[in-house]
């Protein structure tokens, strides 16, 4: 499942997707800087079982750093959204047509007001960030609207007069942007519209597509240059009814992971503070910076990139991670690797869909499955649970 990066032109997505999967992304200061979609990878954080098994773990897939395994997740950053988008605005087309796989979003928004609707500089307040999230809601909404309005009226009435069942179809409409007809069929019931289909008016289209986007495309906003912004600004976007917002600074992240690897100081993503590793190496310009990122880090509780990527993975995408083996009492895989990967699977997820995951011809020829933890030997409709080590019985 992958994780989009959005938001207008110029507020940082292209170095918050650096900051997170430390890929190169082109950043500068004036609109549409990307154009091709970045694609890279991040990672999210979970505890590695070798630990409680007390084993020395052989990470393939995932690695693991003092018991913590950082589990992959790919990250698109996809071209800047500007009003009227979904009419080909700017390069709204491209924007919407990079989104198709992503299914769930990350809205970077610019917390100080530095930048204009069409992601032109400005001066720090001239610009409201709520506007900013209201008119990102409204071009997806518009454009799945576009996309239900091109036979609209043809397909409503074949429902109303040919008893043709309204989530498929509506699923069907939205092939190809990863939006399964359970979420439609959730989206449907929200809405809550009433009378047959071919009644319904745009208004209840469009209050439809808001709810189909709540649903397949879920989305938290990282309130980003944070460090700039004013407590007017941050309190107004904190308080943006039924939404999920983590104040930002992916140009601190950023800079904490290069110096990082360059030795000059001790940080894992995520943690909320740093430790510096030679501090008689830094000129007084670096002590300085890194002084008000310490300060931000206090404040905030870390820089929120990393926060970002796990509440999209954990709790939008109710992603868990499981762990096959092939020997359920040494932990190995056929090379004799302990714990080689791990796998983030759906909640409510099956033992059977976990071989899947693992091989095709473990999934078609599945025969049952081993719990590692109890030796309990489970069927294909057992359902996994966060952290579980699993061993698939096969055909041969």
């Amino acid at each position: 499942m992958d994780i989009g990066i959005v938001g207008k032109p110029n507020v940082g997505k292209s170095t918050f997707f650096s900051a997170a999967t430390m890929a190169p992304a082109e950043i500068a200061n004036y609109p549409f800087t990307t154009v091709k979609p970045n694609v890279g990878v991040g990672y999210v954080h979970g505890k590695c079982p070798h630990t409680e098994f007390k084993v020395q773990c052989n990470p393939n897939n995932a690695p693991c750093e003092n018991g913590t395994r950082l589990i992959p997740v790919e990250l698109i950053d996809v071209a800047g959204l500007v009003p009227d988008a979904w009419q080909g605005k700017g390069l709204g087309n491209k924007f919407l047509d990079d989104l198709r796989q992503a299914s769930a979003l990350i809205h970077i928004v610019d917390a100080s007001g530095s930048t204009l609707a069409d992601g032109t500089p400005c001066d720090i307040g001239a610009h409201d960030p709520l506007e900013d999230v209201k008119f990102l809601e409204r071009e997806i909404d518009y454009w799945f609207f576009s996309i239900l309005q091109k036979d609209w009226k043809k397909v409503s009435r074949q429902c109303s007069q040919e008893g043709k069942n309204v989530d498929k179809m509506l699923h069907e409409r939205f092939t190809g942007l990863a939006i399964s007809e359970g979420q439609i069929s959730h989206a449907t019931r929200r809405a809550a519209l009433e009378g047959q289909t071919h009644t319904w008016t745009d208004d209840d289209v469009l209050r439809l597509c808001g709810q189909i986007r709540r649903a397949g495309k879920p989305m938290i906003i990282a309130a980003n240059k944070c460090d700039q912004a004013s407590e007017k600004n941050l309190a107004a976007l904190m308080a943006v009814e039924g939404a999920t917002v983590i104040p930002t600074s992916a140009e601190y992240e950023l800079a904490l992971r290069k110096a990082s690897k360059v030795g000059l100081l001790e940080y894992m993503p995520g943690d909320v503070s740093f430790t510096l590793r030679e501090p008689s190496k830094l000129n007084d310009d670096q002590r300085r910076a890194l002084d008000k990122i310490a300060a931000f880090m206090e404040k905030f509780g870390g820089t929120g990139i990393q926060r970002c990527l796990e509440t999209a993975a954990f709790d939008l995408l109710g992603l868990i991670p499981v762990y096959p083996v092939e020997d359920e009492n040494k932990l190995t895989n056929k090379e004799g690797l302990v714990l080689p990967d791990v796998h983030l699977m759906p909640q409510g997820s099956n033992a059977r869909e976990l071989a899947y995951r693992v091989h095709t011809d473990l999934g078609n020829n599945f025969i049952r499955a081993i719990d590692a933890r109890t030796k309990r030997v489970v069927g294909h409709d057992y359902v996994l649970k966060k952290d579980d080590v699993i061993t698939i019985i096969a055909r041969r």
